[in-house]
């Protein structure tokens, strides 16, 4: 018997004895790491762990990448060509019961997982290979797996136990394959079933394939994209709009739920990475290089190759609004952001207007030091102009928001113009002495 043959009887165990199969592949994954290749690992494994690999993909234990924070990436689900397909997929092939032992999980067309449903068991499970929402499970982002094989070959993938290169998922069993447009033939997204290796069964790959061509006679269904949907599927404005001159961009970027909007369009939600790079985008006319907004964003580990990632969904999203090399927007497109109107008034001296248009602080989410910044510099200006406005009610305003509540210098102010009898200057002493005593605490 050949090595070949031995491999391919050692395969069929996989569902009569998977733990058995399962021994077998460690062995064969050890000896292939260490540079004596197994058959019991195929060529198209062996080429795919090689590349990741090359990718600094650590097989001792690798954390996937995380393109977004759960939240986000639900955001980006809800947003999605293929949310109109996840209730009959959840239907057909998820498990919530209490004994349910796999996860459905969908991706977009670059393997950041958006949804995942099954039990609470299951979802504990992938919690400790932090298989969730917003993980990145393409080749470069956690290593060989049935969601990058899918992605990579464009055909339906199977992986199990020590077929993955990461040991920390030799316990998993993972079938995939993806999920085209019906009308253009790109790749959407990838269907997963992914569980411990018990959970894979005979039917596993069949009712994955039925999955998908349900998803795509859905899809079909629910007709044609409109122009210029972005390549992972969400709905964006049409491209060549944006390449026309007098064309309006409205970032909303005050606050904690940023949006953006076209021409006075439909409002667009935006994830806060997202927010963060179109606010960067508008603080320099002359732009900034992938690496420079690599290491604004992310820090010294920072990659361009994220960067380009996120322009590429920004564009997906918005159209062709930024323009590359470096990134800035668009000559053809006029950008107006709520942080810029209030700017401009002070700089006009419409104090009074500014405060107006200052109902919080910029991205209050982001703890990005690069915006910490841009918020800190909004934040000194707005509460420096009023206080020399030397105007009691617009100090007395401005110190009742929170973006002036902590602000002594102004309290000072309001002590000279109003004087210490004016009521309202007795609430503000009042809050600054309970917050005096919160910061002692």
């Amino acid at each position: 018997m050949t090595m070949s043959d031995a491999a391919a009887q050692a395969r069929g165990l996989r569902f009569t004895s998977p733990l058995e199969y399962a021994r077998a592949l460690r062995q064969a994954h050890e000896a292939t790491i260490s540079g004596r290749p197994d058959p019991h690992i195929a060529p198209s494994l062996v080429s795919s762990w090689q590349r990741s690999l090359a990718l600094g993909i650590d097989p001792d234990r690798h954390r996937p990448v995380h393109r977004h924070g759960v939240s986000e990436a639900r955001l980006l689900g809800a947003d999605h060509r293929l949310a109109v397909v996840m209730p009959a997929l959840s239907q057909l092939l998820a498990d919530e019961t209490t004994d349910g032992r796999h996860l459905l999980i969908v991706t977009d067309h670059l393997g950041e997982v958006l949804w995942r449903i099954g039990s609470i068991q299951a979802l504990r499970q992938a919690d400790s290979l932090e298989f969730v929402e917003g993980a990145d499970w393409s080749e470069s982002g956690v290593g060989t797996n049935a969601i990058s094989e899918a992605l990579f070959t464009g055909t339906p993938a199977q992986l199990f136990s020590a077929e993955h290169l990461v040991r920390t998922h030799h316990d998993w069993a993972c079938t995939a394959a993806p999920i085209r447009d019906p009308f253009t033939g790109d790749v959407l997204g990838v269907l997963d079933v992914s569980g411990p290796i018990q959970s894979m069964t005979p039917d596993s790959l069949r009712m994955v394939r039925c999955g998908v061509r349900l998803a795509e006679e859905l899809l079909k269904s629910a007709g044609a994209p409109a122009l210029g949907s972005g390549p992972e599927g969400t709905r964006s404005i049409p491209a060549a709009k944006v390449r026309s001159t007098g064309h309006r961009l409205t970032l909303r970027i005050l606050g904690d739920k940023p949006t953006a909007e076209i021409d006075g369009g439909p409002r667009l939600a935006l994830t806060l990475r997202r927010a963060e790079i179109l606010a960067m985008l508008s603080s320099r006319s002359s732009g900034w290089s992938a690496e420079e907004l690599a290491y604004e964003l992310y820090g010294e580990d920072g990659a361009a190759a994220s960067v380009r990632t996120e322009m590429h969904r920004i564009r997906g999203l918005l159209g062709n609004v930024v323009e590359p090399n470096p990134y800035r927007f668009s000559a053809g497109v006029k950008v107006e952001t709520d942080a810029s109107t209030v700017a401009a008034h002070l700089r006009a001296g419409r104090v009074s207007d500014a405060l107006a248009a200052y109902p919080a602080k910029l991205l209050t989410r982001s703890a990005n030091f690069a915006i910490e910044l841009m918020r800190d510099e909004l934040n000194e200006a707005v509460g420096a102009s009023v206080r020399a406005s030397g105007v009691a009610d617009l100090i007395l305003q401005w110190c009742s928001t929170e973006m002036g509540a902590a602000d002594s210098a102004a309290a000072a102010v309001v002590e000279r113009v109003a004087g210490t009898d004016d009521p309202r200057f007795q609430l503000v002493r009042a809050k600054m002495a309970r917050m005096d005593r919160e910061l002692r605490a």
